[in-house]
């Protein structure tokens, strides 16, 4: 299929789920862009898979009783991601522990629940892997309030969420609220992955908030570049792996990843101060000198 046939049918009437699918997809791929440099920069990749198994209980609940499922994802995710914060204030128990307990705990609860329901094969594979064919009208409503949300939030305390993610100590000495702050951001990436269940999967929702951040990481040393970069980078992705996905018959989530990882390689590779080439050349131009400064005189 040819970028022309693929654009005349995200204006088929007959496939409104297409462009339904595409609109998720770069909302999902903006906020999880910019709320995802938080989590590269902060190194915590792992809360940000937790949150991905947290939401699920909500959606099985949502799916059982026929309710919206951005909302179901929601509610479980901020619930869980409350239940983390607060435990994790017992200094005997780090945070990765309560985190490994209680989000496990909420994955396990969601299959124990959607597998009551009819149907249970597929709607878990939906769940898991994402379903373009399956994104209704109210969901793309909710996924743009959320968005907009999460990014004014994003924009308002962006310096606090900075300091937080630098130096917690520092920001604490500062006077900031360490807790609550934490506490905000927990919910932003349990809602960011919640918004990108529908389009990219559960198992795979982590790469579109952690693979962007990354690769604009490896591109800029300026945070406010990288937060423009990575929502390009992620939206990119899901245009690109949505094209071929729908041209080649290929897995929608699975695609949009394999496309985001391709960037990153890319980057890693010929980023032009922290690539792969970069530095290699850095490295003989490094050693010219002092090769010359060891050469005795004739």
């Amino acid at each position: 299929m040819t970028p022309q046939e693929f654009v005349a049918d995200l204006f088929n009437p007959a496939l409104s789920f297409l462009p339904r699918a595409l609109l998720v997809a770069l909302l999902s791929a903006a906020v999880c862009g910019v709320i995802g440099c938080y989590v590269v920069l902060r190194g915590m990749a792992f809360i940000g898979d937790a949150v991905a198994h947290a939401v699920f209980p909500g959606l099985a609940v949502a799916f059982v009783v026929g309710g919206n499922l951005v909302l179901g994802g929601a509610v479980a995710g901020v619930l869980t991601a409350v239940a983390v914060a607060v435990f994790s204030q017992n200094r005997r128990l780090r945070e990765d522990s309560v985190i490994g307990v209680f989000f496990v705990a909420a994955f396990a609860l969601g299959i124990v629940i959607i597998s009551r329901s009819p149907g249970y094969s597929g709607s878990l594979q939906q769940f898991l892997f994402g379903s373009i064919t399956g994104i209704p009208d109210e969901d793309v409503v909710v996924v743009a309030v959320a968005t907009v949300g999460l990014l004014l939030v994003a924009f308002l305390f962006h310096k606090e969420f900075v300091a937080v993610t630098l130096d917690r100590e520092s920001a604490r000495a500062l006077g900031l609220p360490v807790f609550a702050l934490d506490l905000a951001l927990y919910v932003m990436v349990s809602v960011a992955v919640v918004i990108s269940v529908r389009t990219i999967g559960n198992i795979l929702v982590l790469a579109l908030l952690v693979t962007p951040a990354a690769t604009a990481r490896l591109l800029t040393d300026r945070l406010g570049v990288m937060m423009l970069l990575a929502p390009l980078v992620g939206g990119g992705s899901a245009l690109v792996g949505l094209y071929l996905s729908w041209s080649v018959d290929l897995p929608t989530g699975g695609t949009i990843v394999l496309v985001a990882t391709g960037f990153f390689l890319v980057a890693w590779a010929l980023a032009p101060r922290h690539g792969l080439i970069a530095r290699v050349a850095g490295r003989r131009r490094g050693r010219r000198p002092a090769m010359e400064a060891a050469t005795p005189p004739p």
